[in-house]
């Protein structure tokens, strides 16, 4: 519920038309969200009569989405039980030998089947993670090969939506898969491109995300715009400060008015991590002494609140990791939390909770964290506070990635029009009211939270292929 109303209440706030709704009528685009429906003429981009040659895909740490430029439909496809976007989740089934994607893949993990649930793989690439292994149903499978599954499975469905095979794309990517390493940074766009190509992608491309939602924002404007995109998603936040216009989106060359690009390897997940941190593992032991009064060891606490590492605290070397830990501590009753915890392989069940806890915090003043379902007795009471103070450096990093992107492009932060958020990490309120503060001329806008970057992705794909 106090998801629901914080969507409603930023849906309601917006000063631009929302775009997760159009279509065609002799010519005229039309789009609501707002109360008021407006015609716009549409970019000669759009006015086609066969559906656009390229698809955009939008690969994300917590949801996916892909679409297509198609007369009279909407923009983005449908890819689970008529939902736009399918979250990035895998869950093999041990149970029935079978393998499930999105919603159903959460569903099967939270009704209790034996098996193994993979979230957030984007995180992986640029990472050594990337090439190591996992055991999926007694056999060991490479995070790369998981990935491919994931992908395969996307192209498939999308595929299955539009009608006919995909063979062209434009994927999306952060501007900064790895903060300050860019031969991590290339390799990481590299092996997505070698996925989505080994997976049926004949051509295969690139945009920056932001950008893609700054082409899903510029559709619905009348004048010329100075806007800062920012895209705050699962794993990254991105950023790019971009001249538009309905003048300027009928142009092939776009250099000019892109002004700067920035970004920072945080998101929805870190904050999730860092709520997770702070409120959750204290009661598994995170933080207590041994007898000699020093901190136990902290790397499982850390595997297990990280929504991409959580199946390795279930490996051998891990469970040495415990051993060790329960022979040093004093506090062993939270270490039998922390082995139950492990033993029931329930550490996305833990991160969930913590994510819905998280979410009900943009809303209320506090929020009980009931964790009894799974650890009798274990039950906390988190505070706004509580999760200010987690995240006050994930914050404070992400607005000196925005104060420095205007020096960058030597911008008074007076000089900005429109900031536009995108990306379901944008939902942090203090993270939202921290990055405002920076542009005080500016008016507060968002668009499809989940669907602008997959839709603008679609309208670059079709100016690139046809």
């Amino acid at each position: 519920m106090a998801q629901m109303a914080w969507y409603t209440r930023m849906w309601q706030s917006c000063h631009t038309l929302q775009m997760a709704q159009d279509f065609t009528l002799q010519g005229i685009l039309f789009a609501w969200g707002t109360g008021i429906i407006r015609p716009f003429l549409l970019r000669d981009r759009l006015m086609r009569a066969t559906p656009a040659r390229a698809c955009g895909v939008d690969f994300g740490t917590s949801n996916s989405t892909v679409g297509l430029v198609r007369p009279g439909n909407e923009i983005l496809l449908a890819l689970e039980a008529g939902k736009l976007t399918l979250p990035s989740a895998v869950f093999f089934n041990a149970d029935e030998d079978s393998t499930h994607f999105g919603r159903d893949a959460m569903a099967q993990y939270l009704e209790g089947y034996e098996g193994r649930l993979v979230r957030a793989l984007k995180s992986l690439l640029g990472s050594s993670l990337i090439d190591a292994y996992t055991e999926v149903a007694g056999r060991a499978l490479s995070f790369r090969d998981l990935l491919k599954t994931f992908i395969a499975e996307l192209k498939r469905r999308a595929e299955l939506a539009a009608g006919r095979p995909l063979d062209h794309a434009v994927f999306g990517r952060p501007v900064f898969f790895v903060d300050g390493k860019p031969e991590a940074d290339r390799l990481a766009e590299q092996t997505l491109a070698e996925i989505a190509q080994a997976v049926g992608f004949r051509e295969v491309s690139f945009q920056f995300e932001p950008i893609g939602a700054a082409y899903y924002y510029e559709r619905s404007i009348q004048r010329e715009e100075l806007v800062l995109i920012a895209d705050i998603g699962g794993g990254t936040a991105d950023f790019s400060l971009v001249r538009l216009s309905p003048e300027r989106a009928m142009r092939d060359d776009r250099r000019d008015d892109l002004l700067a690009n920035g970004g920072v390897h945080i998101g929805g997940t870190d904050f999730d991590r860092a709520l997770n941190l702070a409120a959750a593992m204290p009661l598994l032991g995170y933080g207590s002494r041994t007898a000699q009064g020093a901190a136990l060891p902290s790397q499982l606490f850390f595997q297990l609140a990280t929504w991409h590492t959580i199946p390795l605290a279930y490996t051998r070397p891990a469970w040495a990791d415990f051993q060790q830990l329960y022979r040093m501590s004093v506090e062993r009753e939270k270490l039998d939390h922390l082995s139950r915890l492990i033993d029931q392989r329930a550490g996305h069940w833990l991160a969930l909770q913590v994510e819905e806890a998280k979410i009900a915090l943009s809303e209320v003043e506090e929020v009980e964290l009931a964790l009894e379902d799974m650890l009798p007795g274990l039950r906390t009471t988190i505070s706004q506070e509580t999760f200010a103070s987690a995240s006050r450096e994930l914050i404070e990093r992400t607005a000196r990635t925005v104060a420095d992107l205007l020096a960058q492009a030597g911008v008074a932060d007076t000089a900005v029009d429109t900031l536009f958020f995108t990306g379901g990490g944008s939902g942090v309120t203090q993270l939202r009211e921290a990055i405002s503060a920076l542009l005080p001329q500016a008016r507060v806008c968002e668009g499809d939270l989940f669907g602008s970057i997959g839709a603008g992705l679609a309208l670059e794909a079709a100016r690139r292929y046809g």
